[in-house]
């Protein structure tokens, strides 16, 4: 048993593992390399897995209800209402619209109304990971093809729960009745109506109430325990428990964690929440998308290939021409409207969670649901294909008029400087980029200092700002300075390790905890290192002197001369900090050289006073004075 499982997981995979590198070397994408990765290990082609495959699936759409769950943490109330106008205007109208289309068509090819109804609400939408991962890879997010793409998917991604919530009611009616008992036993029971939608509204409502008030004292009670496996337990068991209620009172999970995610999407914790489940959100999808690519039926494609063609040309051109369209109503030029076509014509990873909703609810039979699946994989596969059309045939002609990322203003949410770390240190510095008007995205480790900031007005994000990914998700890919401020050495130094290796173009600037820190981040590509207790132990030493009689200036002069001394000291003595000999011999020439610096500055400070006193006194025959 045990062998058999293992076996089957190293063949996903392996199959994953060398499929999506070539993939994405080839310009595909990693959706389109694990949809290979299906197709090879297929029964039709390797038969290296066979039935178990639609277990797999099932297992794998937990993917799905994970990233509606991210899509809702992204959605930010101030966020939603900026975008209001593509997201419903553009977004709306191509589901609209294009549902209505397809439906059309196929209601035309003989269809029943209700099935032709189910076809166009799944055909309608487009392929989210396909889309944003293109976006990124070549640079166009920040377009207007690109912010009309993301308003569009954004759309989508919402319209798939009312569109699960609908597919029941489209159920043939020689399939009514038996649908309506089988929802009864599975999920209603002997529950009269009116006590399912008490359940119903109390669900909702507790998800609400539960992710404004109690999600709080929760994770800052897990985060007091400083272990990111309890974290990422307690995540998951949210996820996986809001899944479970939403199936008991009948509804779709993926309402439930789409909710749950819009309610958390002003906590502190989002980043934390974000970059934990986000793994396990894309080996879930990517493991969905090998289970969709080894369940394609080749004989479908084989017995009738000019069916399959005609369907999959019909829905490329018929979802192109409605986008574009709508690109032209929406006033996008030429070369954005093409380009916002041609990305998002051709069919969506949901369609196959939407197929296999259907079925079950009897709205299409098992051999439509199949060759509709098939014709959206080949619709995904065709969209490298055709975006590499539009790079190399279509917009070399509009270079003049196609926008650029560069040419964009400048997202003032994506805060140009992120403070890991909130502490007696990060707060001087996040304060004072603050007065300046300079936004700053603020991170933090330690639950009950995010909730003390909090309680004067300073949004704290939870997370372990050390890995990558909380980096990633507080927008380290655009910001212009990392500052850290934590107070943990060798955390700090692997921060700096991964800001460098992972965001080259960001300036670090690093809290340095000694010398011997200090060095250590010099060493790790630190841009800017500040030792903790330096500039207030050089304003004391500055104090001091002016209580033991130097006059304001000439303290200050003392404190500025040993300070650019001790800097370029720390420098130097870095260069030989490997060699114990060496070092020890510079360090002390380095105070021989401090005390000769100060006194010759003494000197020559007292014979510029003197003289001055000659200046002004000298008429009167006074004595000059004596320092």
């Amino acid at each position: 048993m045990f062998s058999e499982f293992f076996s089957q997981a190293f063949v996903y995979l392996a199959a994953a593992v060398l499929a999506v590198p070539l993939a994405k070397r080839l310009g595909l994408g990693s959706a389109l390399g694990y949809l290979i990765a299906g197709l090879m290990i297929g029964p039709h082609v390797l038969g290296l897995v066979g039935e178990e495959g639609q277990d797999v699936m099932h297992f794998a759409e937990f993917g799905v209800v994970l990233m509606l769950f991210l899509v809702g943490l992204e959605l930010e109330p101030r966020v939603l209402w900026r975008m209001r106008v593509p997201i419903l205007g553009l977004g709306g109208s191509q589901v609209v619209l294009s549902a209505l289309v397809i439906g059309a068509l196929a209601f035309a090819l003989g269809l029943e109304w209700q099935t032709a109804v189910a076809v166009g609400l799944a055909l309608s939408l487009s392929s989210t990971a396909i889309v944003l991962q293109t976006l990124n890879e070549k640079g166009w997010l920040n377009t207007e093809a690109g912010r009309g793409g993301f308003s569009v998917l954004l759309f989508q991604d919402i319209a798939v729960i009312p569109i699960l919530a609908l597919l029941p009611f489209l159920a043939l009616p020689e399939f009514n009745q038996q649908v309506s008992d089988a929802v009864s036993q599975a999920v209603h029971g002997d529950r009269p109506g009116w006590l399912q939608a008490l359940l119903v509204l109390g669900v909702v409502f507790g998800i609400v109430v539960a992710g404004r008030f109690l999600t709080r004292p929760v994770f800052r009670w897990i985060a007091d325990t400083r272990s990111r496996e309890v974290f990422i337990a307690t995540a998951l068991a949210l996820v996986v428990g809001i899944t479970l209620l939403m199936q008991y009172v009948g509804l779709s999970p993926a309402l439930g964690t789409f909710l749950a995610g819009v309610v958390l999407a002003e906590s502190e914790y989002r980043h934390e929440l974000e970059s934990n489940i986000e793994p396990f959100k894309g080996l879930l999808l990517g493991l969905f998308f090998i289970a969709v690519g080894a369940s394609i039926d080749f004989n479908i494609i084989t017995g009738e290939p000019g069916l399959v063609l005609s369907l999959v040309l019909m829905l490329i051109v018929t979802k192109f021409a409605v986008l574009l369209l709508l690109g032209r109503i929406f006033r996008l030029e030429l070369a954005d409207n093409l380009m916002f076509a041609f990305m998002l014509a051709q069919g969506s990873e949901f369609a196959f969670l939407l197929f296999a909703f259907a079925t079950q609810n009897r709205v299409m039979d098992h051999d439509l649901a199949n060759l509709l699946i098939v014709v959206v994989v080949l619709t995904m596969m065709a969209t490298p294909l055709l975006i590499i059309v539009y790079e190399r045939a279509i917009r070399p002609r509009f270079v003049e008029s196609v926008s650029h990322p560069e040419d964009e203003k400048i997202d003032t949410d994506d805060n140009p400087v992120i403070v890991a770390g909130y502490g007696r240190f990060g707060q001087i510095v996040s304060r004072l980029l603050k007065a300046e008007g300079i936004q700053t995205t603020l991170l933090d480790h330690d639950a009950g200092q995010i909730e003390l900031t909090g309680r004067f007005g300073y949004k704290v994000y939870y997370g372990d700002a050390s890995r990558v990914e909380l980096l990633q998700a507080a927008g380290a890919g655009k910001a212009r300075l990392l500052v850290i401020a934590i107070d943990q050495r060798q955390k700090a130094v692997q921060m700096v390790k991964s800001a460098q290796q992972h965001f080259p173009a960001l300036r670090v600037l690093a809290r340095a905890y000694d010398r011997s820190h200090a060095y250590e981040l010099m060493e790790a590509g630190a841009d800017v290192i500040t030792r903790e207790t330096f500039g207030s132990a050089l304003i004391m030493g500055e104090e001091a002197l002016k209580l033991l009689g130097y006059e304001d200036a000439q303290a200050y002069h003392v404190m500025r001369t040993f300070k650019h001394h001790d800097e370029a000291g720390l420098q130097k003595l870095y260069e030989v900090r490997g060699d114990e000999h060496a070092y020890s011999l510079r360090a002390r020439q380095y105070q021989e050289d401090l005390k000769k610096v100060l006194q010759d500055d003494s000197e020559e400070a007292e014979s510029h006073i003197k003289a001055a006193w000659k200046y002004l006194q000298g008429a009167e025959g006074k004595d000059d004075p004596q320092s």
